[in-house]
């Protein structure tokens, strides 16, 4: 079964907790403190491998996740890092954000590693919250929480050359005449449901071609195999596209190639400029050498057009010549151009206030998550460390402006403060 897009969630690891510890001596109950600080969560990587060929391994997992920091221990002992993980896709592949649609990486490279989310942060360790005044905190931080994140994996194959036409015109006989490629081949439409990628060793050269499955009237729009398939003609150079030169099957080799091409310009104007040479296949059946002169005259202007037999492999070397030669003259073959997405950490300074209908204060955002990482309640400390953020912050400020007064509730977390001013 061929894969070429799936949804998955990705989620780094969490950070792990600071420890709250003390030394502990012969006849001493408690020394000062000594809670290491809690480990990193793991990152997410996306990782190139040129031996796969499909997203099947997605259609069955969706879920990925890196491995959660440890905690702090005592004598102020670092927690241990969370492990990374590594997804492995086909080279060609494209990480969208599902939400924005944005392009995160374009996984282009056999072994090309890109970090796409980061790790939890640990927490602090209770000896990194000593002061002068403070010398025996009885708190420590939580580390850091990460959230699912859902991309959209899209393949887009990688190939020098794109064979398109209509269904059953011979591009998967022709693919398995010039290269080793083995693709399924019928009689019959729709004989190639998925791209099969040859590697061509024509001479000093060799190229990749990609035999695109068949394409029909109103395939830009979804039609048939539609936007599936349309989208690795994206990643070629140049394209052979492959008509019926015979009209056996009572099409009209001119209307098909006058509509196929529509289709390319109406999915995009960059293929519809991609150089085309065409491949006038199933010249050895009769009836043949006259629809190829009617197609020659119409076209031979602007296109160069070789007759071929595919089955028999006839007149296929001058055809690959002229793709060997057409290559030589085009730029090599990159990555797409994008404006790289990437999931920022939220700044610890942004809050917001709402007031619900009881009449309640409501302070939410990335610095109340920070606080509750933070804050013990019950240490009288770390409650004056809490105090002094929200001051800072300006949250007491925002409460003034919004009306709070003496004895208002405030909600921070999940827990209910009698506002004083």
């Amino acid at each position: 079964m061929f894969v070429d897009r799936e949804i998955i969630s990705i989620k780094s690891g969490d950070g792990g907790d600071g420890m709250t510890s003390f030394k502990r001596f012969k006849g001493v109950a408690t020394g000062g403190p000594d809670g290491g600080d809690g480990g990193d969560g793991g990152s997410i990587y996306f990782v190139g491998d040129k031996s796969k060929s499909s997203l099947i391994d997605f259609k069955y997992t969706h879920k990925f996740t890196a491995g959660d920091g440890g905690k702090g221990d005592t004598n102020n002992c670092h927690g241990r890092n969370g492990e990374d993980k590594k997804i492995y896709v086909p080279l060609g592949t494209i990480v969208k954000d599902r939400d924005s649609g944005m392009i995160i990486t374009d996984v282009y490279y056999d072994g090309q590693e890109v970090k796409v989310l980061e790790g939890g942060r640990g927490g602090k360790g209770n000896v990194r919250f000593t002061t002068s005044k403070r010398h025996t905190p009885h708190f420590a931080q939580k580390g850091e929480k990460t959230p699912v994140r859902y991309v959209t994996l899209e393949l887009k194959m990688i190939a020098d050359v794109g064979l398109i036409g209509f269904p059953n015109v011979g591009k998967s006989t022709m693919l398995s005449k010039i290269s080793g490629a083995k693709p399924k081949i019928a009689n019959y439409h729709f004989t190639t449901v998925s791209p099969n990628l040859g590697v061509v060793d024509h001479y000093d050269e060799s190229f990749v071609v990609a035999d695109i499955p068949g394409l029909i009237e109103g395939a830009s729009e979804g039609a048939g195999l539609g936007h599936d398939f349309l989208r690795h003609i994206e990643r070629t150079r140049m394209l052979v596209h492959v008509v019926d030169i015979s009209g056996v099957e009572g099409r009209d080799p001119i209307d098909d190639f006058i509509k196929i091409n529509a289709e390319l310009e109406n999915y995009s104007e960059v293929l519809a400029r991609l150089p085309q040479i065409v491949m006038a296949n199933k010249y050895d059946i009769y009836g043949a050498e006259e629809n190829f002169k009617a197609f020659k005259k119409k076209f031979g202007r602007k296109y160069k057009i070789f007759p071929c037999s595919a089955i028999g492999a006839e007149g296929l070397e001058p055809l690959l010549g002229e793709v060997s030669a057409v290559l030589k003259t085009l730029p090599p073959p990159a990555p797409v151009e994008y404006e790289p997405f990437v999931y920022e950490r939220p700044s610890n300074d942004e809050f917001e206030i709402e007031r619900d209908e009881d009449g309640a204060f409501i302070v939410m955002g990335p610095l109340v998550d920070l606080l509750i990482r933070n804050v013990v309640l019950d240490d009288y400390d770390s409650l004056n460390y809490m105090q002094k953020t929200l001051r800072e912050k300006g949250v007491i400020k925002e409460l003034r402006k919004l009306g709070a007064k003496d004895g208002d509730v405030v909600v921070i977390g999940e827990t209910e403060f009698d506002f004083i001013d």
